[in-house]
């Protein structure tokens, strides 16, 4: 393995790490909010919502991740504004991994046991009130595991930006290649970069798990 290639090209390497950080963290916060809304919508006694949520989700899961990022990249042209390749990418990969938080918290909710819901209507709360205080913090701490696996997921998802100049990890490992025509090198040196993000934070998820299934 020629390590000369990470030292020589380490700027580039930490300038696409930056971004693959940044987007990832933009992504992660994104998807946990919408994911959670569209969660809340998915066993509202609202039909609409209810039928937004349902249609949301199964549309979102079943196309890939791809196409999610070349309609944010490609289709606002049409409307005649664009995105780079870091926007479109970061807002693609926002909306596609929100449909698996979702339903990762949907099945949270539906865990919770339903005198939670009758017991917080009954001393005065309102549904979103129960929802916001009552419901969700249980439902959250039920799904921890399939939720770290989803940023887990996402962090790696994230490469896709290199398909639209995303600017990520990926892209610079690619123009690193072409210079140096060192592809096995060029990617391991890729491979050990995302170990340094994902690692960490499948550490952690295990680690806050345990600490709650003591606490509770």
């Amino acid at each position: 393995m020629e390590f000369s290639i990470l030292t020589d090209y380490f700027g580039q390497y930490l300038e696409g790490f930056q971004g693959t950080v940044l987007s990832s963290v933009l992504a992660l916060i994104g998807s946990f909010v919408i994911g959670t809304v569209i969660a809340v919508f998915r066993i509202t006694p609202v039909k609409a919502l209810r039928w937004f949520g349902t249609g949301y989700v199964e549309f979102i899961r079943n196309i890939p991740l791809l196409l999610v990022v070349y309609v944010f990249f490609y289709g606002p042209s049409a409307l005649g504004f664009t995105l780079d390749g870091f926007k479109a990418g970061t807002i693609g990969l926002t909306v596609y991994t929100s449909a698996f938080i979702a339903e990762a918290i949907r099945a949270g909710i539906v865990a919770v046991p339903k005198g939670q819901m009758e017991a917080a209507r009954s001393s005065g709360l309102n549904y979103m009130q129960t929802m916001t205080h009552v419901i969700l913090p249980q439902a959250i701490k039920l799904v921890i595991p399939p939720l770290g696996n989803q940023f887990i997921n996402l962090i790696k998802n994230s490469s896709v930006l290199t398909l639209v100049a995303g600017l990520d990890l990926m892209y610079f490992a690619d123009g690193i290649s072409t210079e140096t025509y060192r592809t096995f090198d060029t990617y391991i040196f890729v491979a050990l970069f995302y170990l340094v993000l994902t690692l960490p934070l499948s550490y952690g998820v295990r680690v806050w798990e345990r600490r709650l299934q003591r606490k509770y």
